[in-house]
């Protein structure tokens, strides 16, 4: 299956009062493997952005002046998304401006070139209920690191939103030990239980060397306690499991 992850830099929020596209970055998983077969263009909005989505991502109009115009990329961008399941953190955002561009060209919308989409943020409020869902949330909550995102970047929040992707939908969340993400009471409580068994998990017996090396430190910490220390001590048998008396 060819799934492409799609984000979008823009001049604002709002593509109906004028707002244009600047950057669109896609990464594609095939069977869900990344290719390294990604797409990622610089666009000349031919507006200026607000100074408070300039903060954000950071490309000036200088910058942007001599980068092709949205009607100079769309045939590449429709033909490599053509029949993929597109990803995408908030869609309707991203999409919202993608239609009006297309519509520009006298195209039907975005999805209509597609097989069909899904949107990780609503995913994402399913899997965590009353939780911040954001893609640095995300990204904090599954292990995925984005120390090197100081400004928002197509490709680059792409990249990540694959990562986060990816972990979302192989169920191990329930392998991270620290869950503590501002979320108690009831959400809490209704967070759903995801069972290992589908997954095939390998079992590594540990070499000669490391077993002997593991008594060396289990026989220094015996002689400094005087004592056979907790980890030569064998469990307590599940209750109901103990031996009966002859």
């Amino acid at each position: 299956m060819r799934q492409l992850i799609l984000d979008t830099e823009t001049t604002g929020l709002n593509a109906k009062t004028g707002d244009r596209l600047l950057e669109i970055g896609c990464v594609e998983l095939v069977n869900r493997r990344l290719t390294g077969n990604n797409l990622h263009f610089y666009i000349n909005p031919e507006r200026d952005s607000d100074p408070g989505a300039l903060a954000v991502h950071g490309l000036t109009t200088e910058f942007l002046s001599d980068k092709p115009k949205f009607a100079e990329i769309a045939e590449e961008l429709r033909e490599y998304c053509r029949d993929a399941e597109i990803i995408i953190h908030n869609a309707a955002f991203d999409l919202g401006f993608l239609d009006m561009e297309f519509g520009r060209l006298g195209w039907p919308p975005f999805m209509q070139h597609c097989s069909s989409l899904i949107d990780t943020l609503m995913r994402a409020r399913e899997m965590f209920p009353g939780r911040r869902n954001s893609l640095d949330a995300l990204c904090e909550r599954l292990g995925v690191n984005n120390a090197h995102r100081t400004l928002h970047g197509a490709l680059l929040d792409a990249e990540l939103l694959a990562d986060v992707y990816l972990a979302m939908t192989r169920g191990q969340e329930s392998l991270v030990m620290d869950t503590n993400d501002g979320d108690d009471g009831e959400a809490s409580a209704h967070r759903e239980k995801i069972s290992l068994r589908q997954f095939d998990l390998p079992v590594i017996a540990a070499a000669t060397e490391e077993i002997a090396l593991h008594d060396d430190v289990l026989n220094g910490i015996d002689k400094s306690m005087k004592g056979m220390c907790v980890w030569r001590k064998e469990p307590a048998p599940p209750e109901g499991d103990a031996p009966s008396a002859a």
